[in-house]
Protein backbone atom coordinates (compact mmCIF):
# COMPACT_ATOMS: atom_id res chain seq x y z
CA UNK A 1 0.00 0.00 0.00
CA UNK A 2 1.58 3.72 -1.08
CA UNK A 3 2.06 6.08 1.65
CA UNK A 4 -1.01 8.41 1.85
CA UNK A 5 1.41 11.89 1.66
CA UNK A 6 4.42 13.19 0.99
CA UNK A 7 4.22 16.51 2.67
CA UNK A 8 6.15 17.44 5.22
CA UNK A 9 5.93 15.30 9.03
CA UNK A 10 3.42 17.83 10.45
CA UNK A 11 1.30 17.85 7.62
CA UNK A 12 1.29 14.15 7.96
CA UNK A 13 0.61 14.11 11.48
CA UNK A 14 -2.93 16.35 11.06
CA UNK A 15 -4.40 13.17 9.89
CA UNK A 16 -2.50 10.32 11.98
CA UNK A 17 -4.44 9.08 14.79
CA UNK A 18 -3.23 9.88 17.97
CA UNK A 19 -0.71 13.00 17.59
CA UNK A 20 -1.55 16.13 19.01
CA UNK A 21 -1.52 17.47 15.81
CA UNK A 22 -4.80 15.03 14.39
CA UNK A 23 -6.43 15.81 17.93
CA UNK A 24 -5.98 19.55 17.20
CA UNK A 25 -7.56 19.07 13.85
CA UNK A 26 -10.14 16.94 14.87
CA UNK A 27 -11.32 19.56 17.76
CA UNK A 28 -11.03 22.76 15.37
CA UNK A 29 -13.52 20.90 12.79
CA UNK A 30 -16.04 20.34 15.42
CA UNK A 31 -16.19 23.80 16.20
CA UNK A 32 -16.83 24.70 13.06
CA UNK A 33 -19.41 22.63 12.78
CA UNK A 34 -21.08 23.19 15.64
CA UNK A 35 -21.08 26.91 15.06
CA UNK A 36 -22.02 26.88 11.77
CA UNK A 37 -25.35 24.63 12.58
CA UNK A 38 -26.26 26.62 15.21
CA UNK A 39 -27.68 28.93 12.46
CA UNK A 40 -30.33 26.04 11.81
CA UNK A 41 -32.92 27.07 14.86
CA UNK A 42 -35.58 28.18 13.46
CA UNK A 43 -37.16 31.08 15.33
CA UNK A 44 -40.97 29.62 15.15
CA UNK A 45 -39.93 26.11 15.73
CA UNK A 46 -37.88 23.31 14.61
CA UNK A 47 -35.08 23.96 11.92
CA UNK A 48 -33.78 25.47 8.87
CA UNK A 49 -32.03 23.11 6.12
CA UNK A 50 -29.19 25.70 5.05
CA UNK A 51 -27.45 26.25 2.30
CA UNK A 52 -23.59 26.31 1.52
CA UNK A 53 -22.91 29.52 3.36
CA UNK A 54 -25.05 29.18 6.36
CA UNK A 55 -28.22 31.13 4.78
CA UNK A 56 -31.97 29.08 5.56
CA UNK A 57 -32.91 27.42 1.97
CA UNK A 58 -36.86 28.09 1.07
CA UNK A 59 -38.39 24.62 1.45
CA UNK A 60 -39.23 24.16 5.30
CA UNK A 61 -40.74 20.62 5.09
CA UNK A 62 -38.93 19.19 8.01
CA UNK A 63 -38.40 15.32 8.53
CA UNK A 64 -37.92 13.10 11.74
CA UNK A 65 -34.45 12.37 10.76
CA UNK A 66 -33.68 15.76 10.98
CA UNK A 67 -35.14 17.28 14.03
CA UNK A 68 -34.01 13.86 16.24
CA UNK A 69 -30.45 14.20 14.64
CA UNK A 70 -30.08 17.92 15.78
CA UNK A 71 -30.58 16.93 19.51
CA UNK A 72 -28.43 13.87 19.43
CA UNK A 73 -25.63 15.93 17.94
CA UNK A 74 -25.79 19.04 20.04
CA UNK A 75 -26.49 16.77 22.98
CA UNK A 76 -22.59 15.37 22.35
CA UNK A 77 -21.64 19.06 21.74
CA UNK A 78 -23.06 20.04 24.97
CA UNK A 79 -21.37 16.75 26.48
CA UNK A 80 -17.53 18.00 25.15
CA UNK A 81 -18.20 20.93 26.28
CA UNK A 82 -19.14 23.16 23.56
CA UNK A 83 -21.18 26.72 24.80
CA UNK A 84 -24.53 27.15 23.00
CA UNK A 85 -25.22 23.88 22.41
CA UNK A 86 -28.62 23.86 24.87
CA UNK A 87 -30.88 26.21 22.51
CA UNK A 88 -30.61 23.82 19.62
CA UNK A 89 -31.08 20.96 21.75
CA UNK A 90 -34.29 22.95 23.59
CA UNK A 91 -35.67 23.83 20.37
CA UNK A 92 -35.74 20.28 18.96
CA UNK A 93 -36.90 18.47 21.69
CA UNK A 94 -39.72 20.91 22.07
CA UNK A 95 -40.66 20.54 18.02
CA UNK A 96 -40.09 16.58 18.45
CA UNK A 97 -42.92 16.01 21.31
CA UNK A 98 -45.15 19.42 20.41
CA UNK A 99 -45.37 18.86 16.62
CA UNK A 100 -43.93 15.29 15.42
CA UNK A 101 -45.35 13.35 18.40
CA UNK A 102 -48.63 12.41 17.06
CA UNK A 103 -50.91 12.80 19.81
CA UNK A 104 -53.98 11.49 18.02
CA UNK A 105 -52.29 7.65 17.01
CA UNK A 106 -49.30 7.67 18.91
CA UNK A 107 -45.93 7.41 17.77
CA UNK A 108 -43.82 10.46 15.80
CA UNK A 109 -44.58 11.97 12.54
CA UNK A 110 -42.30 11.69 9.40
CA UNK A 111 -42.81 15.08 8.42
CA UNK A 112 -43.72 18.63 9.10
CA UNK A 113 -44.03 22.05 6.87
CA UNK A 114 -44.36 24.63 10.19
CA UNK A 115 -47.26 23.58 11.61
CA UNK A 116 -49.21 21.27 9.28
CA UNK A 117 -48.60 17.46 8.70
CA UNK A 118 -46.59 16.87 5.60
CA UNK A 119 -46.36 13.44 5.74
CA UNK A 120 -48.14 11.20 8.22
CA UNK A 121 -46.24 7.33 7.72
CA UNK A 122 -44.53 5.99 10.53
CA UNK A 123 -41.24 4.70 10.12
CA UNK A 124 -39.13 2.91 12.15
CA UNK A 125 -36.25 4.75 10.67
CA UNK A 126 -37.55 7.86 12.05
CA UNK A 127 -38.34 6.20 15.93
CA UNK A 128 -34.72 4.63 15.75
CA UNK A 129 -33.75 8.54 15.96
CA UNK A 130 -35.96 9.58 18.44
CA UNK A 131 -34.83 6.99 20.72
CA UNK A 132 -31.26 8.18 19.85
CA UNK A 133 -32.34 12.22 20.53
CA UNK A 134 -33.93 10.62 23.56
CA UNK A 135 -30.69 8.57 25.15
CA UNK A 136 -28.23 11.77 24.09
CA UNK A 137 -30.63 14.38 25.08
CA UNK A 138 -30.84 11.74 28.47
CA UNK A 139 -26.50 11.95 29.06
CA UNK A 140 -27.04 16.12 28.41
CA UNK A 141 -29.22 16.26 30.91
CA UNK A 142 -32.20 17.64 29.69
CA UNK A 143 -35.50 17.59 31.74
CA UNK A 144 -37.51 15.98 29.20
CA UNK A 145 -35.27 13.03 27.75
CA UNK A 146 -36.91 10.40 30.52
CA UNK A 147 -40.40 11.15 29.05
CA UNK A 148 -39.14 11.12 25.58
CA UNK A 149 -37.16 8.05 25.76
CA UNK A 150 -40.11 5.92 27.69
CA UNK A 151 -42.68 6.94 24.89
CA UNK A 152 -40.52 5.64 22.04
CA UNK A 153 -39.63 2.56 23.94
CA UNK A 154 -43.10 1.65 23.86
CA UNK A 155 -43.91 2.32 20.61
CA UNK A 156 -41.06 0.65 19.19
CA UNK A 157 -41.66 -2.59 21.58
CA UNK A 158 -45.56 -2.74 20.71
CA UNK A 159 -45.42 -1.12 17.15
CA UNK A 160 -42.21 -2.21 15.52
CA UNK A 161 -40.41 -4.96 17.58
CA UNK A 162 -40.99 -8.60 15.99
CA UNK A 163 -40.69 -11.08 18.74
CA UNK A 164 -40.35 -13.73 16.53
CA UNK A 165 -37.56 -12.43 14.20
CA UNK A 166 -35.80 -10.70 16.88
CA UNK A 167 -36.01 -7.58 14.29
CA UNK A 168 -38.01 -4.37 13.69
CA UNK A 169 -40.35 -4.25 11.18
CA UNK A 170 -40.22 -0.82 8.66
CA UNK A 171 -43.41 0.84 8.16
CA UNK A 172 -47.16 1.79 8.94
CA UNK A 173 -49.57 4.47 7.77
CA UNK A 174 -50.57 6.60 10.45
CA UNK A 175 -53.23 4.69 12.13
CA UNK A 176 -51.25 2.02 12.09
CA UNK A 177 -52.43 0.11 9.14
CA UNK A 178 -50.10 -2.08 7.28
CA UNK A 179 -48.47 0.60 4.76
CA UNK A 180 -46.55 -2.53 3.14
CA UNK A 181 -44.41 -5.38 3.65
CA UNK A 182 -41.58 -3.83 3.28
CA UNK A 183 -38.20 -4.62 5.71
CA UNK A 184 -34.94 -3.07 5.49
CA UNK A 185 -31.34 -3.25 7.00
CA UNK A 186 -31.40 0.58 7.68
CA UNK A 187 -33.69 0.81 9.88
CA UNK A 188 -32.75 -1.84 12.00
CA UNK A 189 -28.81 -0.79 11.97
CA UNK A 190 -30.25 2.82 13.58
CA UNK A 191 -32.07 1.24 16.07
CA UNK A 192 -28.88 -0.49 16.82
CA UNK A 193 -27.39 2.58 17.44
CA UNK A 194 -30.22 4.23 18.95
CA UNK A 195 -30.87 0.78 21.28
CA UNK A 196 -26.58 0.89 22.58
CA UNK A 197 -27.26 4.68 23.31
CA UNK A 198 -30.25 4.02 25.18
CA UNK A 199 -28.74 1.18 26.84
CA UNK A 200 -25.60 4.05 27.89
CA UNK A 201 -28.12 6.30 28.71
CA UNK A 202 -30.28 4.16 31.23
CA UNK A 203 -28.63 1.30 31.65
CA UNK A 204 -31.70 -0.96 30.95
CA UNK A 205 -30.66 -4.27 29.86
CA UNK A 206 -33.79 -4.65 27.50
CA UNK A 207 -32.06 -2.05 25.19
CA UNK A 208 -28.62 -4.50 24.74
CA UNK A 209 -30.62 -7.76 24.29
CA UNK A 210 -32.47 -6.31 21.51
CA UNK A 211 -29.29 -4.97 19.97
CA UNK A 212 -27.96 -7.99 20.00
CA UNK A 213 -30.30 -9.77 18.40
CA UNK A 214 -30.54 -7.46 15.42
CA UNK A 215 -26.75 -7.37 15.28
CA UNK A 216 -26.93 -11.58 15.19
CA UNK A 217 -28.97 -11.32 12.72
CA UNK A 218 -27.21 -8.86 9.86
CA UNK A 219 -23.89 -9.63 11.00
CA UNK A 220 -24.06 -13.48 11.56
CA UNK A 221 -27.13 -14.42 9.56
CA UNK A 222 -26.93 -12.27 6.37
CA UNK A 223 -23.37 -10.69 6.36
CA UNK A 224 -21.40 -14.08 6.84
CA UNK A 225 -23.94 -15.96 4.27
CA UNK A 226 -23.13 -12.94 1.58
CA UNK A 227 -19.02 -12.72 1.92
CA UNK A 228 -19.60 -10.09 4.07
CA UNK A 229 -21.82 -7.64 1.99
CA UNK A 230 -25.05 -7.05 3.62
CA UNK A 231 -28.28 -6.90 1.27
CA UNK A 232 -30.28 -3.82 1.97
CA UNK A 233 -33.67 -5.01 1.51
CA UNK A 234 -36.22 -8.00 2.54
CA UNK A 235 -38.92 -9.58 2.60
CA UNK A 236 -41.82 -9.88 5.10
CA UNK A 237 -40.31 -12.97 6.67
CA UNK A 238 -36.88 -11.48 6.27
CA UNK A 239 -35.60 -14.06 3.24
CA UNK A 240 -33.09 -10.80 0.90
CA UNK A 241 -35.13 -9.02 -1.34
CA UNK A 242 -33.00 -8.90 -4.52
CA UNK A 243 -35.29 -7.73 -7.15
CA UNK A 244 -36.48 -4.34 -4.86
CA UNK A 245 -35.26 -0.89 -5.78
CA UNK A 246 -36.63 2.03 -4.22
CA UNK A 247 -35.60 5.83 -3.80
CA UNK A 248 -32.19 5.65 -5.28
CA UNK A 249 -30.90 7.89 -2.44
CA UNK A 250 -32.17 6.14 0.59
CA UNK A 251 -33.42 2.73 -0.58
CA UNK A 252 -31.30 1.73 -3.35
CA UNK A 253 -31.00 -1.37 -4.60
CA UNK A 254 -28.13 -4.00 -3.95
CA UNK A 255 -25.82 -3.33 -1.09
CA UNK A 256 -24.22 -0.14 0.40
CA UNK A 257 -21.18 -0.40 1.89
CA UNK A 258 -21.25 2.78 4.32
CA UNK A 259 -23.42 0.52 6.14
CA UNK A 260 -21.10 -2.01 6.65
CA UNK A 261 -18.77 0.69 8.43
CA UNK A 262 -21.43 1.58 10.57
CA UNK A 263 -22.91 -1.76 11.45
CA UNK A 264 -19.57 -2.90 12.22
CA UNK A 265 -18.43 0.17 14.53
CA UNK A 266 -21.99 -0.16 16.35
CA UNK A 267 -20.60 -4.62 16.66
CA UNK A 268 -17.44 -3.37 18.45
CA UNK A 269 -19.78 -0.95 20.40
CA UNK A 270 -21.85 -3.84 21.67
CA UNK A 271 -19.29 -6.41 22.39
CA UNK A 272 -17.70 -3.50 24.25
CA UNK A 273 -20.83 -2.96 26.52
CA UNK A 274 -21.51 -6.65 27.13
CA UNK A 275 -17.84 -6.95 28.58
CA UNK A 276 -15.58 -8.13 25.26
CA UNK A 277 -16.43 -12.05 26.25
CA UNK A 278 -15.94 -13.11 22.49
CA UNK A 279 -12.44 -11.56 20.97
CA UNK A 280 -14.34 -13.22 17.46
CA UNK A 281 -16.42 -10.10 17.41
CA UNK A 282 -13.05 -7.91 16.62
CA UNK A 283 -12.51 -10.07 13.66
CA UNK A 284 -15.93 -10.65 12.23
CA UNK A 285 -15.85 -6.45 12.13
CA UNK A 286 -12.81 -5.92 10.37
CA UNK A 287 -14.40 -8.93 7.82
CA UNK A 288 -17.24 -6.37 7.14
CA UNK A 289 -15.07 -3.47 6.55
CA UNK A 290 -12.10 -4.94 4.82
CA UNK A 291 -14.73 -5.77 2.29
CA UNK A 292 -16.65 -2.90 2.18
CA UNK A 293 -13.11 -0.80 1.85
CA UNK A 294 -11.85 -3.06 -1.19
CA UNK A 295 -14.83 -2.99 -2.56
CA UNK A 296 -16.06 0.58 -2.41
CA UNK A 297 -12.62 2.71 -2.28
CA UNK A 298 -11.73 4.56 -5.64
CA UNK A 299 -8.08 4.11 -5.97
CA UNK A 300 -7.88 6.35 -9.22
CA UNK A 301 -9.62 9.64 -7.69
CA UNK A 302 -10.69 8.56 -3.95
CA UNK A 303 -13.66 8.22 -2.21
CA UNK A 304 -16.46 5.37 -2.37
CA UNK A 305 -18.77 4.58 -4.33
CA UNK A 306 -22.37 4.56 -2.91
CA UNK A 307 -23.59 1.32 -4.01
CA UNK A 308 -22.42 -2.05 -4.78
CA UNK A 309 -24.29 -5.09 -6.64
CA UNK A 310 -25.02 -8.50 -4.65
CA UNK A 311 -21.25 -9.17 -6.18
CA UNK A 312 -19.15 -6.37 -5.28
CA UNK A 313 -19.35 -4.31 -8.70
CA UNK A 314 -20.14 -0.81 -7.91
CA UNK A 315 -23.29 0.05 -9.18
CA UNK A 316 -23.88 3.52 -7.95
CA UNK A 317 -20.78 5.07 -8.15
CA UNK A 318 -21.78 8.89 -6.79
CA UNK A 319 -19.61 9.71 -4.14
CA UNK A 320 -20.98 11.45 -0.84
CA UNK A 321 -19.76 12.29 2.48
CA UNK A 322 -21.69 9.74 5.18
CA UNK A 323 -19.37 6.61 3.98
CA UNK A 324 -16.23 8.45 4.46
CA UNK A 325 -17.16 10.07 7.46
CA UNK A 326 -18.45 6.30 8.80
CA UNK A 327 -15.12 4.38 7.72
CA UNK A 328 -13.20 7.05 9.54
CA UNK A 329 -15.77 6.06 13.02
CA UNK A 330 -15.22 2.44 12.47
CA UNK A 331 -10.73 2.46 11.95
CA UNK A 332 -11.01 4.58 14.69
CA UNK A 333 -12.33 1.93 17.15
CA UNK A 334 -9.62 -0.35 15.45
CA UNK A 335 -6.91 1.86 16.40
CA UNK A 336 -8.34 2.35 19.69
CA UNK A 337 -7.92 -1.50 20.10
CA UNK A 338 -4.62 -2.70 18.42
CA UNK A 339 -3.24 -0.76 16.00
CA UNK A 340 -1.86 -1.63 13.02
CA UNK A 341 0.08 0.47 9.98
CA UNK A 342 -2.42 -0.56 7.83
CA UNK A 343 -5.14 1.05 9.77
CA UNK A 344 -3.24 4.12 10.62
CA UNK A 345 -2.90 4.52 6.63
CA UNK A 346 -6.25 4.14 5.61
CA UNK A 347 -7.63 5.87 8.89
CA UNK A 348 -5.29 9.03 7.35
CA UNK A 349 -6.21 8.52 3.55
CA UNK A 350 -9.66 8.93 4.42
CA UNK A 351 -9.23 12.12 6.56
CA UNK A 352 -6.47 14.02 3.88
CA UNK A 353 -9.44 12.89 1.32
CA UNK A 354 -11.81 14.46 3.38
CA UNK A 355 -9.95 17.54 4.36
CA UNK A 356 -9.29 17.90 0.62
CA UNK A 357 -12.64 17.10 -0.88
CA UNK A 358 -15.35 17.05 1.71
CA UNK A 359 -14.81 20.24 4.61
CA UNK A 360 -15.64 23.35 4.31
CA UNK A 361 -13.11 25.12 5.60
CA UNK A 362 -14.43 28.74 4.72
CA UNK A 363 -17.86 28.24 5.86
CA UNK A 364 -17.97 25.02 8.22
CA UNK A 365 -19.57 22.03 8.16
CA UNK A 366 -18.86 19.32 4.89
CA UNK A 367 -20.64 19.21 1.89
CA UNK A 368 -22.55 16.22 1.12
CA UNK A 369 -21.65 15.11 -2.39
CA UNK A 370 -18.72 15.85 -4.52
CA UNK A 371 -18.65 15.29 -8.56
CA UNK A 372 -16.39 13.79 -11.19
CA UNK A 373 -13.62 16.57 -10.85
CA UNK A 374 -13.97 16.55 -6.90
CA UNK A 375 -15.86 19.75 -6.45
CA UNK A 376 -19.72 20.15 -4.43
CA UNK A 377 -21.87 19.60 -6.42
CA UNK A 378 -26.18 19.33 -5.77
CA UNK A 379 -27.65 16.48 -7.39
CA UNK A 380 -29.01 14.65 -4.65
CA UNK A 381 -28.96 17.24 -1.80
CA UNK A 382 -29.39 21.03 -1.39
CA UNK A 383 -27.31 23.25 0.87
CA UNK A 384 -25.67 21.12 3.62
CA UNK A 385 -28.47 18.69 4.87
CA UNK A 386 -27.29 17.50 8.30
CA UNK A 387 -24.62 17.87 11.07
CA UNK A 388 -24.78 14.38 12.23
CA UNK A 389 -22.30 12.13 9.82
CA UNK A 390 -19.66 14.66 10.15
CA UNK A 391 -19.65 15.54 14.01
CA UNK A 392 -19.62 12.19 14.85
CA UNK A 393 -16.04 11.06 12.25
CA UNK A 394 -14.71 14.66 14.40
CA UNK A 395 -15.85 13.31 17.86
CA UNK A 396 -15.29 10.11 17.92
CA UNK A 397 -11.40 9.78 17.28
CA UNK A 398 -11.43 12.19 20.17
CA UNK A 399 -13.26 9.72 22.65
CA UNK A 400 -10.40 7.11 24.10
CA UNK A 401 -12.86 4.05 23.95
CA UNK A 402 -15.37 2.81 21.31
CA UNK A 403 -18.34 2.83 23.74
CA UNK A 404 -19.89 5.49 26.07
CA UNK A 405 -19.50 8.36 24.07
CA UNK A 406 -21.80 10.52 26.76
CA UNK A 407 -18.61 9.76 29.23
CA UNK A 408 -15.51 9.41 26.92
CA UNK A 409 -16.41 12.75 25.30
CA UNK A 410 -16.81 14.57 28.44
CA UNK A 411 -15.11 18.34 28.03
CA UNK A 412 -12.58 17.36 25.20
CA UNK A 413 -13.77 20.26 22.97
CA UNK A 414 -12.46 23.00 25.45
CA UNK A 415 -9.01 21.74 26.02
CA UNK A 416 -6.22 20.60 23.03
CA UNK A 417 -4.63 18.33 26.28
Amino acid sequence: MKNISHDHNSKADQYRFGTAAHRAFLIEDAVRQFDFFQGSVRPAGGFYTLDYKGLPLADTVQELHTTTRFIHSYALGKIAGHRGCEAVIGTGMDYLWGHHRDRVSGGYLWALDGNEIHDDRKLAYGHAFVLLAGASAKMADHPDADRLIDDVTAILETRFWEDNHGLFSDEWNRNWSPFSTYRGLNANMHSVEALLTAYEATGRERYLAMAGQILDFLVYRIGASEGWRLPEHYTQDWKIDHTYSGNPMFRPAGTTPGHSFELARLLLQHWDLSGRSNADVKETAWLLTRRALSDAWIPETGGFVYTLDFEGAPAVTSRYWWPVTEAIGVLASFLKLAPTEELHLWYSRLWKFADTHFIDHQHGGWFPEIDAQGGPTAIQFNGKPDIYHSVQAALFPLATGVSKPGVELKDVLTSLN
